[in-house]
């Protein structure tokens, strides 16, 4: 099912946001620019504090909302703020909330996902939502991200208002894991997108070619895409630093592995372009972007 961002009225219920990084702070203002009142929580909390307009939460206890939103990097940051009498738990459990909904936009594995999923139902009585994003941070400051749900169906549409706030394109898949899903299809695209790229830019270098005027010509056929327009200038200006970090690239490409070896699938291609990862990882240049595989392949 797909909503367009113009057809969501604003969520009425209660809302928390946990992890404001370069993805969330932009969530987090998408949302509040909507006129949805927001709490705020984050481990470092001057960038929490940063977000103009929100409530700042002391403790995940304190942001423990009707539905709390999770924009942070892997699965086990989001079960560590369950526990202990600053967790999500005890908050939710202080505040009477019987039917909490904690909606996990990091990418993370779909096998995983699941069974965190099913426990949370099963123990706690709290219903999960992966809904995975793509878009990157531009997508997230212009609010055009797209969103890709698992979750049970009437959850998914309580929280579909909220996600139309800072997504152009919100789909539901299935039950939770399934978003996860879609966003493995989505990096295996993204991964070899940015490995062609670099190796495209790597033999017009070593050709001797203007780098800018061989992405001209890619930019005018077949070979155009989001990645070389949103981040083509790096491979002429050699500059890697920041953006959507390789050691995250490979993390994607690891959940890949697993849920097609889970499908019983053998993908070579997402086989060749975790060995990359792996190589350009173990160099010491996993904080750069993905982009800087291009150093990788030069190397």
């Amino acid at each position: 099912m797909t909503l367009q961002q113009q057809q969501r009225p604003a969520t009425h219920q209660s809302v928390a946001l946990l992890g404001t990084g370069p993805m969330g702070a932009p969530i987090a203002r998408n949302i509040l620019a909507g006129g949805v009142p927001l709490a705020l929580w984050n481990r470092t909390p001057d960038k929490a504090r940063a977000i103009a307009g929100g409530s700042i939460a002391a403790s995940p206890a304190g942001a423990a909302r009707d539905i709390v939103l999770t924009v942070l990097p892997d699965l086990p940051h989001v079960q560590a703020l369950l526990q202990g009498d600053d967790g999500l738990l005890a908050g939710w459990q202080r505040a009477g909330t019987e039917q909490p909904i904690l909606v996990i936009h990091g990418t993370v594995s779909p096998v995983a996902v699941a069974a965190f999923g099913e426990e949370c139902r099963r123990i706690w009585g709290v219903t999960v939502i992966d809904a995975p994003l793509s878009g990157g941070t531009i997508g997230a400051e212009e609010g055009r991200l797209s969103i890709m749900a698992g979750g049970p169906r009437d959850a998914f549409e309580q929280c579909a208002p909220l996600f139309g706030l800072y997504g152009a394109k919100v789909s539901w898949f299935g039950e939770t894991g399934a978003g996860s899903v879609v966003k493995a299809c989505n990096q295996i695209v993204v991964a070899a997108t940015v490995t062609s790229l670099a190796e495209a830019m790597a033999l017009a270098a070593a050709s001797g070619l203007d780098l800018a005027d061989v992405q001209a010509v890619l930019a005018g056929g077949l070979a155009n895409s989001e990645v070389l327009a949103q981040k083509g200038q790096r491979f002429i200006d050699q500059d890697f630093d920041g953006g959507g970090s390789a050691k995250n690239q490979l993390k994607d490409l690891n959940f890949i592995a697993e849920t097609a070896g889970n499908s019983g699938l053998e993908l070579p291609l997402a086989g060749c372009l975790q060995s990359v990862f792996e190589t350009m990882v173990a160099a010491g240049d996993g904080d750069l972007d993905h982009t800087g595989v291009y150093r990788t392949i030069q190397a």
